[in-house]
């Protein structure tokens, strides 16, 4: 099982560093992770340090609560895409989900996603706040929306990654939209569980202790 090409290589802590993130760009350019990940105000550095390689630039945004504007998260969106973001991380207005208020959650996605255009979106739906069927609501207005991936968490609230959520969620989307397990995620052993459960893409901010 080739990991490697299925990690996004993460660092979003508040104190990186530019030289920590160059040090991230520099380990997925060696060992081949679909992407580095980063928060929006390093896009540039990483779209400049990832330049004529195979890895993706990534980044967060609403990040990590996810209740911030719906013209805000598209208006960062749209700057990240412009520095040269290929793929962007939204969170969801996690306590709109709460509320059941279904179009909120739809439109914010859907501003987000079309700010995000050409990169893809993948839609963070913070699993260990929701019940399962508010996972599967969540997942589906994501792919309402024209997300292209359904992702568990920010690694910043209260859980990661599951495997019943990982096979919940692919269960919900199937081939139509792809899942990527963040959060919590140390070891080889639990990548591969998640990987056999659904997952298609890692975050993770250890990708070489993975491998």
């Amino acid at each position: 099982m080739n990991i490697a090409e299925r990690i996004d290589h993460t660092v979003l802590k508040a104190d990186a560093t530019k030289e920590t993130v160059i040090r991230y760009c520099k380990e997925a350019k060696e060992y081949g992770f679909a992407s580095v990940c980063v928060n929006t105000c390093h896009t540039a550095l990483v779209a400049s340090e990832l330049k004529g390689s195979n890895v993706k630039t990534c980044c967060v945004v609403g990040f990590p609560l996810g209740a911030m504007l719906t013209s805000a998260k598209a208006f960062e969106a749209a700057e990240a895409v412009k520095a040269g973001a290929q793929e962007v991380d939204m969170v969801i207005n996690v306590g709109a989900v709460k509320d059941k208020d279904w179009d909120f959650v739809r439109e914010d996605i859907r501003a987000v996603v079309e700010a995000s255009k050409p990169a893809i979106v993948k839609v963070i739906i913070e699993t260990c706040l929701l019940t399962d069927e508010e996972k599967v609501k969540t997942c589906q207005l994501s792919e309402e929306a024209g997300a292209a991936f359904v992702k568990t968490s920010t690694g910043f609230s209260t859980g990661g990654a599951t495997v019943e959520d990982i096979r919940l969620m692919k269960e919900t989307v199937g081939d139509r939209l792809e899942v990527k397990a963040s959060g919590g995620i140390r070891t080889r052993e639990f990548t591969e569980e998640l990987i056999e459960a659904g997952a298609d893409r890692i975050g993770a901010g250890n990708g070489v202790i993975l491998l």
